[in-house]
């Protein structure tokens, strides 16, 4: 083995050696190896919104029983279940959404939504939550207002106005567009699948 060979092996093992000794540190020191968020929506249909959610997250449920499923998301790690329970209206949920890294991911994200029969709503360099954001909307069969998003500018003044479905726009033609306008800071305008 050559000389620079062996002092970058030597280098690897000890950086590999702190890594170990930082984690095993961490752990004594009580941090927790969370493994994904876990997300429990109540819905009126379990079967309509697993054709929903099916579409949504593009993986089939890992698990279905009368009233209930889940689904195992890896990317981003999410436990999300349903459960069916009677309810009315759409409670204190705001929305739900997965943040992205770029516009492209958005993009993409929406044509694989298009393509799954989902209609959506786009909103590109809108000021909301503070932060010039490109996004998709999405909505579930029982209202639940999903998001795909890119900050592209974040921490914006409080002076900056919130443009929260002002610029949204229809992404499927075929369908009736819905209110441009949205009630308030990060309530889209009203979307849904094709039924």
């Amino acid at each position: 083995m050559c000389r620079a060979s062996g002092k970058l092996l030597t280098f690897a093992l000890a950086y590999m050696k702190i890594l170990e000794e930082e984690d095993m540190e961490s752990k004594a020191k009580g941090a927790i190896d969370a493994l994904k968020a876990h997300l429990a929506l109540n819905v009126h249909d379990v079967q309509k919104s697993l054709e929903f959610y099916r579409k949504l997250l593009g993986i089939e449920p890992s698990k279905v029983r009368t009233g209930y499923a889940k689904f195992d998301v890896q990317n981003p790690p999410l436990n999300l279940t349903l459960n069916e329970v009677a309810f009315a209206g759409r409670g204190a949920l705001s929305h739900l959404g997965i943040q992205v890294a770029s516009t492209d991911d958005v993009l993409a994200m929406r044509d694989k939504w298009v393509e799954s029969g989902l209609i959506t709503r786009d909103e590109m360099q809108t000021n909301c939550c503070y932060a010039t954001q490109d996004k998709t909307w999405v909505q579930d069969p029982d209202g639940n207002e999903w998001e795909v998003f890119v900050v592209l500018q974040d921490n914006l003044p409080e002076t900056a106005p919130c443009e929260c479905g002002v610029k949204m726009t229809e992404t499927n033609t075929e369908v009736e567009p819905a209110a441009t306008i949205a009630p308030g800071c990060c309530a889209p305008a009203p979307v849904g699948i094709e039924g």
